[in-house]
């Protein structure tokens, strides 16, 4: 059973990306809007925002980082809700394939683009004076939580990709998940937000992210931040990953 799972899995993982291929559109437009606001904050307003940093690109690119894979994952659930609407899925059940070889494919194919994705987007803030002396260890460390995030939100995009009524549904719950940086510690330090809005973002699970990646960044030192932002990806990532097979085993059957 697991030698067909991995099977089929590479097999409709193989098929998914040949999609992309064909489309490489995709990827460039998940990677223009986190780009053009690096772009806009480091240029127009990076001048005006005090964040004790000397580098205002090296304090905000990981907020980017995580804005790019929030917005890549609205085409997961486009792809998902596509092959719903085709028929797709009633063909694969009349196949003598692993059922839950077909959602594995579309997530390991968000984690595909996605990736390609935030290597663009740092290249990018490379060319704009992004710098790091982290070591190779951190840098796997960071690509470790990326992952992990990536992960979570494409698991929490099959649900609307499995559920939604029409292509805008399948995509528009994303929206929230790009705006969530912005209430963060992703563009400004959260001793500047009032009061309530700062209660909100020190316990949201973005800044705890973002916190740990600059952290990685900056060489300093691990301490209990990372653990926190890794809770916080795995926490996603099980509840998500739940809740979406739950949903796909009620619309198959």
């Amino acid at each position: 059973m697991n030698r067909n799972f991995l099977g089929d899995t590479t097999v409709l993982l193989g098929r998914s990306l040949r999609h992309i291929a064909r489309s490489p559109d995709t990827i460039i437009t998940t990677a223009v809007m986190p780009i053009a606001f690096m772009l806009l904050f480091v240029y127009v307003f990076g001048g005006a925002i005090e964040t004790g940093s000397d580098s205002y690109v090296n304090y905000l690119l990981p907020g980017i980082l995580l804005i790019t894979i929030a917005s890549g994952i609205s085409y997961t659930a486009f792809r998902l809700f596509l092959d719903m609407q085709g028929g797709i899925f009633e063909r694969f059940q009349s196949m003598p394939i692993a059922r839950s070889s077909v959602l594995w494919a579309h997530v390991l194919t968000s984690l595909v683009a996605n990736l390609i994705s935030l290597v663009v987007v740092v290249l990018v803030a490379l060319l704009m004076g992004f710098r790091t002396g982290t070591s190779v260890l951190g840098w796997l460390a960071v690509a470790g939580i990326l992952v992990l995030f990536t992960l979570a939100l494409t698991w929490i995009a099959i649900i609307p990709g499995l559920t939604a009524q029409s292509v805008d549904g399948a995509s528009a719950f994303s929206y929230p998940l790009v705006f969530l940086p912005f209430v963060s510690s992703a563009f400004v330090p959260t001793a500047s937000m009032p009061g309530p809005v700062r209660a909100f973002a020190e316990h949201q699970p973005v800044t705890a992210i973002v916190n740990a990646i600059r952290d990685l960044f900056a060489q300093k030192p691990i301490g209990s931040g990372i653990w926190t932002a890794l809770a916080w990806c795995v926490g996603i990532l099980v509840v998500a990953y739940q809740f979406a097979n739950l949903t796909y085993r009620r619309k198959i059957s």
